[in-house]
This record gives C-alpha cells, structure tokens and sequence, in this order.
C-alpha cells in the first residue's frame, strides 16, 4: 500500500529514510524524485547525502551539524508537501497540493553495439530472433530508478515484458564496463569491469562513470535513457 504521507524511519543513527511505497511504480518514484529535489532546495544544516530509491528517499546528516529530531521534523514537513500518487487517498483533513512541478530531467541517448555474448541465449529464452530482441530493447524509454551496487550502475526499467528473465544461473567473475545487460524488468550498463549476473546483449562507448568527471556518474536518478542501436 502506497502511504499518502511517507513514513520517516531511522536508517543508523545519522540517516533518515521516507517511505513513500513498498512497489517499484513510475508514480511512486516520480514522488521519490520530486522530495529528494525539495530536500536539496531547502538547503537543511548538517545533510551529507540525499540518496532517491525505487520507493524511499533517505536523508544521510552530520550529527554534529543536525540535531537528529529537529531534521526529522523536518523531513516529515517537507515530505507532506509531495502529492499523493493517484488513487491514493490522503488523511481526513488535508487537502491536495497542486500537480507537482518534477525537478528537471534529461533524456540521455546512449548508443549500442548489440553484440553481447548472451544475446543468442535471451532470443533462445525469450522465443524471439536477434533482431526482435534488439527493436523491443531500444523502442523503449527506460527511467533511472537509482544508481547503487557499483559507482554509476544505474537501474533502468521498465523492460519489455517479452524480455523479462531470471538473473544468469552462474554470475560471470568479471562484466567489462560498457557491457549493456538486461536482467528481471530492468536493464543496465556496467559502469566498471566488476563481477556480474545479468544477460550481457551489447556494448557502449559511453563511459558512465569517470572519476574525474563533475558529476562522476553520468547518469541520475529520474533521468529518462533511450538506447539507440550503433554499428
């Protein structure tokens, strides 16, 4: 159930997580990235981090520049601003803000070599050719839900339905960066040569991570990514 004020629980003693959901949902977490936008605009003392998610936001603080309750406080005051997602019903007494005003997004084009090693395997699984895995992965717009397990992994969805797999059965010990992959409703480009368990289907030139790059991570969370086929 999606509540239409999110709860604020401590993660630690210096983070407070919202709740805004239990389900990965578009709407759900065109609200995540609308109150992580409104906590950064209200410039709160002592914040180190805002970190959005598929259904939460959490807050990471200084506990030296923040007192813990006074942020928390805080945050649910901020939080009751958001609207809720549709057919959410508010708390008796409350009235509905205006449509919300998104932070801005970028669409970003990242373009593909379909030439992964499992691509072969996902048109066998799947019971589609080469050419219908490819037009199904690339006519879609896919949301940055949010970056986690290795600096710049972006977590892109949703995915075909045709195209929805289990992770790989025995994950690889090393996934070059640039590798473009598909796994349950999502897909993903590996930022960095890391180890890996989703289905490899191409690759990219785009670097999504660079150290020195202002940001670093290419991509952020409620950017909009289409992949667009490359020789």
């Amino acid at each position: 159930m999606t509540p239409a004020t999110p709860a604020v629980v401590p993660l630690g003693e210096a983070a407070w997580t919202l709740v805004l959901g239990e389900t990965v949902d578009p709407k759900i977490h065109e609200r995540v990235t609308e109150l992580a936008a409104r906590i950064a605009a209200a410039s709160l003392p002592g914040i180190l981090e805002i970190v959005p998610a598929y259904a939460a936001v959490t807050v990471f603080f200084d506990p030296d520049q923040a007192d813990a309750d006074e942020l928390r406080q805080a945050l649910g005051s901020l939080s009751r601003t958001v609207p809720s997602a549709p057919g959410v019903e508010r708390r008796s007494g409350g009235s509905e803000p205006a449509a919300p005003t998104l932070p801005d997004s970028r669409t970003i084009i990242i373009p593909v070599r379909y030439d992964g090693p499992d691509l072969d395997f996902v048109a066998q699984r799947t019971a589609l050719d080469r050419a219908e895995v490819i037009r199904r992965h690339s006519a879609r717009e896919y949301r940055v839900y949010l970056l986690g397990f290795a600096p710049g992994f972006a977590y892109l969805g949703d995915l075909d339905p045709a195209l929805v797999l289990p992770r790989r059965a025995e994950p690889r010990t090393r996934v070059p960066a640039g590798s473009v992959a598909i796994a349950g409703a999502q897909t993903a480009v590996y930022p960095l040569n890391t180890p890996g368990g989703w289905h490899l289907i191409g690759t990219t030139p785009l670097r999504m991570f660079d150290p020195v790059r202002n940001p670093a991570a290419l991509l952020h969370a409620g950017d909009r990514v289409r992949f667009e086929p490359a020789e």
